[in-house]
């Protein structure tokens, strides 16, 4: 089990940026990165988003890959209301269908959760329906032909998550019947971090079935998506096709690759 050798880093849109697209691109080339992740949220917020065409053809232009990250906000793949799970599902399949219009090489995906608080018939019915809609995304993904990936994810004291620790990873992986070449793993560092748990753990258990590694740090007492500036070792060690820096700001994909942060000028602001 090694690291892909031909493996692209880059970085994840956020719609927090406030970037166009092309002014994130110009500003990940400039720091030597080949890759992006174009998150929901930032598709479905900013107003000058590109289109999937737009996407391949930036991509094409400024030579990086691509890959993009399902909704995880106003969403829930678990949800134990019907038509709240059916709307979650049609938004992946939809992200699912962009990414093969872009030439996306992955999708990330979240595996829902429920509230901690809520009697056990409602959380064993939102256990069940992630599981449904996970099999559900994944065979459409299998049909188009773009990866779907399934996060890692950190826990939480309010709501149930079903990805926390590769063991529970790994059931839920296991409940799904579809080709682990269309059903795989994004590997978040970060979050392995702040739940206490080694991410090399994560690479001996699921290895070349990790297709994207997410790339951030915290002090171990939340999801601070703090800059990873020791990122080499990871890169080396999981054996993912694309690494993505997750940060809170632009200055932090700098900061990530010993960069200094430049001042954010009108290349990184919608004009819109």
């Amino acid at each position: 089990m090694t690291a892909t050798t031909d493996a692209r880093l880059g970085a994840a849109m956020d719609v927090r940026f406030g970037a166009t697209a092309e002014a994130f691109l110009d500003y990940l080339t400039d720091l030597g990165l080949d890759h992006v992740e174009f998150k929901r949220e930032y598709l479905h917020g900013h107003p000058d988003a590109p289109t999937p065409e737009d996407v391949r053809e930036l991509a094409d232009r400024y030579g990086v890959s691509v890959t993009y990250h399902a909704p995880f906000r106003d969403w829930n793949l678990g949800s134990f209301n019907e038509e709240s799970r059916r709307a979650s599902v049609r938004q992946v399949k939809r992200t699912i269908d962009d990414a093969a219009t872009a030439g996306a090489g992955a999708v990330v995906v979240h595996g829902g959760s429920v509230p901690r608080r809520y009697p056990e018939w409602v959380r064993s019915t939102a256990r069940e329906n992630a599981r449904h809609s996970l099999a559900e995304c994944a065979e459409y993904a299998h049909l188009v032909g773009v990866p779907l990936c399934l996060e890692n994810q950190p826990r939480d004291e309010s709501e149930c998550r079903y990805t926390t620790t590769p063991s529970d990873l790994e059931a839920v992986l296991a409940e799904v019947d579809v080709t682990p070449e269309y059903f795989g793993v994004t590997l978040d560092v970060g979050h392995a971090t702040v739940n206490d748990c080694d991410w090399g753990a994560f690479v001996e258990r699921f290895g070349d079935r990790i297709r994207v590694c997410h790339l951030h740090d915290n002090d171990g007492t939340a999801d601070l998506h703090e800059p990873l500036t020791d990122y080499e070792p990871v890169v080396e060690a999981v054996p993912a096709d694309y690494f993505v820096f997750e940060t809170k700001s632009v200055a932090d994909v700098a900061r990530c690759v010993g960069a200094e942060p430049t001042p954010i000028d009108s290349r990184l602001t919608s004009d819109t």
